[in-house]
């Protein structure tokens, strides 16, 4: 009698921790939180803890409370293949994640062998959801815009702003900053101007000396640099060293003030594409108010990885179910997605519809839209 009521009570504590952590829903957030683009990853972790925190006072996703497990991956391919693989052992059903499309195109493979929901709040590069595609993986997504689309932006203001002008575009050999120089290259041709000069550099480089030197050589007018914050700042500082001048241009990176502390004045006037201002829409207003009282400016992509959170939850309120695959047909269903940078809808390969870009100058330190 006395081992049946001891079975008994270690039935019901089993059968009690079970239920307690059913109560909770983790959502894994993954991200470079350590090395030379760490601000990303602070962004990430910053907009996905503002955001489960909202949701969770609001009485949580069908009534259990997110948790978040945040993970690094430094932005390289094979430490995010390692965190996916940890992820997906660790039962982890959904990833706001990852940032480098390096990245997130080899970790997006394990997610899809495990049915696993990965949407990247700033992953552009467009062979992330084109290859899901054409393989049969519904659960990979992005709640941000694409290459493709930047580039068919930027590419013919480029051809029409500074049409006669010398032009260079760099890139940083990596998926992403090739990705968007490529097809910023290609509109940019296509609207009638060629640049003199196409060309990688390596990453972590900090003497551009020889690259500065070539471009006072082609007396180069404007850059388009398909790359990070860490060797656009250095590039600009050592080229103002050296006397040169000229217009950079780049994509989405440098949405950071990391940029400013590593250019300087140098970086006066710079320009970069970005979707348009979330922390200017109504809808990010309370959420933008609460994280700037928390001592965090929401740049970047913070409100992106906010975003992403509520299109965890709301996609399992619409499936009324937590599992993945569900999850993400729920999202694709054509119906709106309520966030913190507007009304998004996912179309059949899970990117959003309708993307709008800003141009962005730096001046004093701080970014701003230009008019076009």
């Amino acid at each position: 009698m006395h081992l049946k009521r001891s079975i008994g009570a270690l039935l019901a504590l089993s059968l009690s921790a079970g239920v307690a952590f059913a109560d909770d829903i983790t959502f894994a957030v993954v991200g470079p939180m350590t090395g030379q683009l760490a601000n990303i990853g602070d962004q990430f972790k910053q907009g996905a803890e503002a955001a489960a925190k909202a949701i969770n006072e609001k009485g949580g996703v069908l009534g259990r409370q997110i948790k978040l497990s945040i993970e690094d991956d430094v932005c390289d391919p094979k430490q995010a293949v390692s965190v996916a693989n940890r992820i997906v052992a660790n039962g982890i059903n959904f990833v706001d994640g990852h940032a480098c499309s390096g990245s997130s195109i080899p970790a997006s493979a394990v997610y899809a062998e495990s049915g696993t929901l990965m949407m990247s709040p700033a992953s552009s590069n467009p062979v992330m959801t084109d290859d899901a595609a054409k393989k049969g993986w519904p659960t990979i997504m992005r709640l941000y815009t694409r290459d493709d689309a930047q580039g068919a932006f930027i590419g013919p203001w480029i051809a029409k702003k500074y049409a006669g002008k010398n032009v260079v575009i760099l890139h940083d050999k990596s998926a992403y900053g090739q990705g968007v120089a490529d097809a910023v290259k290609s509109t940019m041709n296509a609207s009638g101007l060629n640049e003199l000069l196409y060309e990688g550099l390596n990453a972590g480089e900090k003497d551009y000396s020889a690259l500065v030197t070539k471009l006072k050589e082609l007396k180069a007018d404007v850059v388009y640099f398909g790359g990070y914050h860490p060797e656009a700042g250095l590039m600009l500082r050592q080229s103002a060293e050296q006397g040169l001048k000229f217009q950079l241009i780049m994509p989405d990176s440098i949405a950071s003030p990391e940029f400013w502390q590593i250019a300087g004045p140098a970086g006066e006037g710079t320009m970069f594409v970005f979707p348009s201002d979330p922390q200017a829409k109504p809808e990010a207003k309370e959420a933008v108010e609460k994280i700037k009282a928390g001592g965090f400016v929401p740049e970047g992509f913070t409100l992106f990885s906010y975003a992403v959170i509520q299109a965890f939850a709301q996609g399992i309120e619409r499936a009324g179910s937590d599992d993945p695959m569900k999850v993400a047909e729920a999202l694709k269903d054509g119906k709106p997605i309520s966030t913190v940078v507007g009304d998004v809808v996912f179309d059949e390969k899970g990117d959003l519809k309708n993307a709008s870009y800003d141009i962005n100058q730096w001046h004093d330190g701080k970014y701003a839209p230009i008019a076009q």
